[in-house]
């Protein structure tokens, strides 16, 4: 499919939630935290077996086939295909990028803050980032998602759902496989509110921040708290 300038209608609608056990839920995030890493060949590796503890698990038939989009894809079965896709959509597209923080922030000073949240909320899930990344990294959430504590990563996720609505949607515009993996991502997430999809349609008419003018060019950034529901930042 050719790149488009525009965003099909269709996808501006988020995604339904859909109800899944807390092990399916689990399987799916870390399912998803690797698919959605970049795929070195130590990862490739892990792929087929992937694809089949997904099928075993008999996910409900909406995560099902959100997910056979990727496992099913061309894409899936080689590598270097693989490769050069996932730079292409996500070293290079603002509106595609698995840092969180950067679709509320964008480039700004409000961005360290952000971060930072990240990095108190995996400790006090008792854990810390032991990896040379960015603690908002899509996948490192999804991974405190499956093996951390759930609660606490739910609401990481859900208060940045605008930015991985935004994320679907621009994957989906793309034609991308990998925005299987993040329809089912949302799938397992609650349904969002008017404020958050008053936010995600926002960010598609302008994207994330791109610079600062003022020190309340975005107002304030609120504390995160844990246990917040949906919607909250």
């Amino acid at each position: 499919m050719l790149p488009t300038s525009f965003i099909p209608v269709s996808h501006l609608t988020e995604t339904a939630s859909v109800r899944v056990s807390a092990e399916q839920r689990q399987l799916i995030h870390m399912a998803a935290s690797i698919l959605l890493d970049y795929p070195t060949p130590e990862r490739y590796e892990n792929f087929p077996l992937i694809r089949s503890e997904l099928t075993a698990a008999k996910l409900p038939t909406p995560v099902a086939q959100a997910l056979s989009r990727f496992l099913e894809a061309p894409e899936f079965d080689d590598l270097q295909s693989l490769e050069k896709h996932y730079v292409s959509i996500f070293d290079l597209k603002r509106r595609a990028t698995m840092y969180l923080s950067y679709y509320l922030t964008g480039d700004t000073r409000k961005r360290g803050t952000a971060l930072v949240r990240f990095t108190e909320a995996y400790r006090a899930g008792g854990c810390e980032v032991d990896r040379d990344e960015l603690p908002d990294y899509l996948p490192m959430v999804l991974e405190f998602s499956a093996v951390g504590d759930t609660q606490i990563a739910g609401d990481l996720l859900s208060s940045h759902r605008e930015g991985i609505e935004l994320l679907r949607t621009t994957l989906e515009s793309s034609g991308s496989p990998y925005a299987g993996l993040v329809a089912a991502i949302c799938m397992t997430l609650p349904a969002i509110d008017r404020a958050t999809k008053e936010r995600y349609l926002k960010l598609i008419t302008d994207g994330p921040p791109a610079e600062m003018v003022g020190a309340t060019a975005m107002g304030p950034l609120e504390p995160f708290t844990f246990g917040e529901t949906n919607g909250s930042h």
